[in-house]
């Protein structure tokens, strides 16, 4: 079964670097990946996964989630980036990212490694994963990348890449060369968290590399959060902050949340379906947003009614298993 973890904010670390490792791991931040990627040149990259389990097994994290991401499936390192990492971290590692993933198959790759790992090391609890959707090919079948796996968690939203495999004009913050009439990403946006709600797991915005301008990366975390987004990542602890404010909901929206969904279910009590408040029809779909705030706020829905009901069985374990 899916662990529910928060996903506001995930920061990265080069996995290379054992200073900046001590300072994840207190940084703050919900989930923490070490970088054996992109943060790693080819020259460092084997010598820094016993840095990363290093880390992993020695530091005190506190209540972050202690994540990884392994190099790509077609490069010589992820093999053996999983391996030494599972078997050197065990229980003390929660999550394995997995960069450029491009069809389904490639989760069930390692979705089978480390099946079979952690039967080997007598590892009891599933380490989760979580795929980087940054190729054109990734983003046609994020439905079905989404779909995959059990253990999969989270998709995220990779901008840098993405728009190198469609060969997109963008600058280095990913933003367009010039003017152009929208939301650039927007459409990409829509189809990762769209693939993410329907397999029923967390949907995390691209990073924002402009690190030194904190109102830009405000910017893009409030659209993120408005489309659905669960999180963003953070390429700079500064930015730590911005992501667990701009993701949790505020006390007035939980407040507000709380209202309606007692408001509701005491009018359902009387063979109601339907109610006005404040001068607003509220229905079952209403429902549905406040539970959703409640879980973004950790909070359980506060019993049976509509508030995980009116959409789906999945929906409802969500609302059950917040804060868990």
């Amino acid at each position: 079964m899916r662990q529910t973890r928060r996903r506001r904010s995930e920061l990265a670390t080069p996995a290379s670097n054992e200073g900046m490792c001590e300072k994840a791991a207190r940084s703050g931040a919900d989930l923490v990946f070490l970088d054996l990627e992109d943060a790693c040149a080819p020259s460092v990259k084997e010598t820094a996964r016993s840095i990363a389990v290093g880390a992993l097994t020695g530091l005190d994290w506190g209540s972050t989630v202690r994540a990884v991401r392994v190099n790509g499936l077609d490069t010589p390192w992820c093999h053996g980036d999983i391996i030494e990492i599972v078997t050197g971290a065990r229980q003390s590692l929660d999550v394995i990212i997995v960069p450029k993933a491009r069809s389904a198959r490639d989760v069930w790759w390692v979705d089978v490694l480390l099946t079979q790992l952690e039967a080997k090391l007598g590892i009891e609890e599933p380490i989760g994963l979580e795929v980087l959707i940054e190729e054109a090919e990734g983003l046609a079948n994020a439905v079905e990348i989404a779909r995959s796996s059990a253990r999969l968690e989270a998709i995220i939203f990779g901008a840098g890449d993405l728009s190198a495999s469609q060969q997109a004009r963008v600058d280095g913050n990913f933003d367009p060369v010039s003017e152009y009439p929208g939301d650039f990403w927007h459409f990409a946006r829509v189809q990762v968290v769209t693939a993410a709600r329907v397999g029923r797991i967390d949907a995390i915005d691209a990073p924002y590399p402009a690190y030194r301008d904190p109102d830009g990366y405000r910017r893009a975390a409030v659209h993120a959060s408005l489309l659905g987004f669960d999180g963003k990542w953070a390429i700079h602890p500064d930015q730590i902050a911005i992501a667990n404010d701009v993701f949790a909901p505020t006390p007035e929206e939980v407040e507000e949340a709380r209202m309606a969904i007692d408001a509701y279910r005491s009018a359902e009590s009387g063979g109601v379906g339907a109610i006005g408040r404040d001068g607003k029809l509220v229905d079952a779909a209403h429902m549905r947003h406040a539970a959703t705030t409640l879980r973004k706020a950790g909070l359980p829905a506060g019993g049976g009614g509509e508030g995980g009901s009116s959409g789906s069985e999945g929906d409802a374990q969500r609302v059950s298993s917040a804060g868990s």
